[in-house]
């Protein structure tokens, strides 16, 4: 089983190739929009009270992360071949989860690949394509 993963904070699109046959699966991440911003009741920005709001707020999304990379991480546990792909930096982050805290998962991801939004067939032919030329 080989397996492409499109993600980004909100959702994680899952392309499962095996014998033949592709799934397409959906993950929502139910991570939070933080809208980190100065005004803390001072005309100063960067007041002491933004960088406890700050903190708060980046450690609350850590932890929903990690919850979300866990429901990804279930959904693939079983994938021999694993791809990761999406804009910014979440899919480096998951990479990052694997090789901390699931290292028989680590040697199976292939390539961790910058990519901007796709359709659902794109990704579909994507992940295909990839896999094609990797074997």
């Amino acid at each position: 089983m080989k397996t492409g993963i499109w993600l980004d904070k909100e959702k994680a699109h899952i392309v499962t190739l095996q014998n033949g046959e592709v799934s397409f699966n959906t993950i929502l991440s139910n991570v939070e929009n933080f809208h980190i911003h100065g005004g803390s009741g001072t005309r100063l920005k960067g007041g002491p009270q933004d960088v406890v709001q700050d903190s708060k707020y980046l450690e609350r999304e850590k932890h929903q992360l990690k919850k979300y990379f866990n429901e990804i991480v279930s959904e693939i546990k079983d994938s021999k071949e694993l791809v990761l792909l999406g804009p910014a930096q979440t899919s480096k982050k998951l990479q990052t989860e694997i090789s901390n805290k699931y290292p028989g998962l680590k040697t199976r991801v292939k390539d961790v690949v910058k990519t901007d939004s796709m359709s659902k067939s794109q990704l579909k032919a994507w992940v295909k394509d990839f896999f094609k030329s990797a074997s």
